[in-house]
């Protein structure tokens, strides 16, 4: 594929597709941002808020202290937070310290957080004293699987949770305010650019976790990549951004779209450990939130909030959603409820986050995911031989290429080697490219269900679905079927007041929308679906309570 690209023609006037990413490091984009916006708000939490000089100070006085207790340059330092001030300051410290951050999720399993550590090397873990964590943190440090660990006090920053008391007699674990009282060193270690910043761990949802090196070129490229998209199609406003952010910072979108895009440009974080809707509500209408990044099982909570369509959103600039495909239909009815559009894209823990996105201005078509953002070269490559570039409108495997991709998986030559081709990083999802160069999504290479010789895709089907006026949430898989090798089974919760329906019910209703292979063979009703922490729909677990059943 050669310039100019298809979806060159896709943007609207103003937006290039050639970018200049930042140089530098975190550390260097963090000495930026605290200098340029010092008495702004950056952190609201709680009782608490904090400016960029304030919480400055809270980063150096930390970094100083991991220097103290011996923290090295190219350490790794393992978080195991949720969104509290914790985890930015910690972060920041880690990286003002030289050293590497290993994302933990508060949600994974005990074999995983072995599996994570192990794997990364980290033997220092900083966690908060929020429940269960902290139980969980001292068991792995009682079981030798770090020697370090270091608690902050939740309650530190107003009315609190309930919260675990940091005890004060364990061997090797420190209070997180004893860090803060270290003086600062007589200089800051220097991390090369291309050197490792963060080891992001992927799902797992085959076999274990691989961890994605992301340097800090990598991280200020895609930074780069959103601020460029963004800012060449939004007007520019004195007043600052305030930005809703629930979606957690240990994950690749959390990390780069809400927490480092958003400090890089100033913005102001209305920080929550957690989603819930009457909250983000409060922080719309009464905090007058500017932007509210999400992730589809939002959009769909927020469908079901009796009133919805009488509420004030006239504070948002920007509603977007990522993480997962967003089924059309659960947008449009957002749309038509509430009068606001919401925009959205697709990317990986590998991209950064960046991969495509839908145009704030020009052409928009909401059964794709936008069109590649600034930087990033998409191609669609044939299943069976990735070097086999298709046509417009194939279907094949995503690949792409651009500055923001992660280097390789942590000591996994084997998997870095079979993930690349020809400079592009193979994704592991399967879609299309249209002539306007939009990027329209199908389904995981993983999750695509092989029916009677066919290729059924999973999405579609959940996709159709969700036209159901009954249906709140949904989850497609492939079960083990007699005659076909496998079929689709549909996994459906309800609407609150939905009446449930027969399988042919479901089939009648779905024929005039789907091809005869595709139509689901199995139902079942639940009255919750399982989701990650993240809040994306999780076929992980659907699929394993399966291939256990008799």
């Amino acid at each position: 594929m050669t310039r100019p690209f298809p979806w060159e023609a896709s943007y609207p006037p103003g937006l290039s597709w050639d970018v200049t990413p930042q140089t530098g490091t975190l550390p260097d984009l963090f000495d930026a941002a605290i200098a340029a916006h010092g008495d702004a708000s950056f952190l609201h939490y709680r009782d608490t808020t904090l400016t960029y000089r304030q919480f400055g100070a809270f980063v150096e006085n930390a970094a100083a202290g991991l220097m103290r207790l011996g923290v090295q340059p190219d350490e790794k330092i393992a978080l195991y937070l949720p969104n509290t001030p914790y985890h930015p300051a910690s972060f920041f410290a880690v990286q003002k310290a030289g050293a590497v951050v290993v994302h933990l999720s508060p949600l994974d399993a005990e074999r995983e957080l072995i599996h994570k550590l192990h794997d990364s090397g980290a033997t220092t873990l900083i966690t908060t004293n929020l429940p269960p964590m902290l139980p969980m943190a001292q068991k792995l440090l009682a079981c030798g699987h770090v020697a370090r660990l270091i608690v902050g006090d939740d309650a530190a920053f107003g009315s609190a949770l309930p919260t675990t008391a940091i005890p004060a007699d364990v061997p090797n674990l420190i209070d997180f305010n004893d860090l803060l009282s270290a003086p600062p060193p007589r200089s800051w270690p220097t991390p090369a650019p291309d050197a490792p910043a963060v080891l992001q761990y992927t799902g797992g949802t085959t076999g274990q976790p691989k961890g994605a090196v992301h340097t800090h070129e990598t991280l200020l490229a895609a930074i780069s990549i959103y601020h460029q998209f963004y800012t060449a199609q939004s007007e520019p406003s004195e007043a600052p951004e305030r930005v809703i952010a629930v979606l957690p910072f240990f994950h690749i979108y959390g990390l780069v779209v809400v927490f480092l895009w958003q400090f890089h440009r100033g913005a102001a974080l209305i920080l929550h450990p957690r989603f819930e809707a009457e909250t983000v509500l409060h922080d719309i209408e009464v905090r007058r939130a500017t932007y509210f990044p999400g992730v589809p099982t939002m959009w769909i909570a927020l469908n079901a909030q009796p009133g919805i369509e009488a509420r004030d959103f006239s504070s948002l600039r920007q509603i977007s959603s990522g993480g997962a495909p967003l089924p059309p239909e659960i947008a449009q009815r957002f749309t038509t409820l509430t009068g606001r559009r919401v925009g959205g894209g697709w990317g990986m823990t590998e991209t950064a986050a960046a991969g495509s996105s839908h145009l704030l201005q020009g052409r928009i078509d909401p059964s794709s995911v936008g069109v590649p953002l600034p930087g990033v070269e998409i191609r669609i490559v044939a299943l069976d031989d990735p070097t086999h570039v298709l046509g417009q409108d194939e279907t094949g495997e995503i690949a792409v290429r651009g500055p923001n991709i992660f280097k390789y998986y942590w000591k996994n030559p084997a998997e870095t080697e079979k993930s690349f081709a020809e400079g592009y990083f193979l994704t592991g999802d399967i879609g299309t490219l249209d002539a306007h160069g939009f990027v329209h999504l199908i389904d995981r290479k993983k999750d695509m269900i092989l029916s009677g010789g066919f290729n059924v895709y999973p999405t579609m089907i959940e996709s159709a679905i969700y036209e159901h006026d009954d249906v709140e949430e949904c989850i497609v898989i492939g079960v083990a079927d007699e005659y076909r090798g496998q079929a689709a089974k549909a996994f459906i919760k309800l609407r609150d007041g939905g009446a449930p329906f027969t399988l042919e019910d479901l089939r009648s209703f779905l024929r005039e929308k789907l091809g005869r292979h595709e139509l689901p063979a199995a139902l079942e009703f639940r009255d919750a679906l399982p989701k990650t922490v993240v809040g994306k729909l999780s076929k992980k677990d659907l699929i394993a309570e399966t291939r256990r059943a008799p």
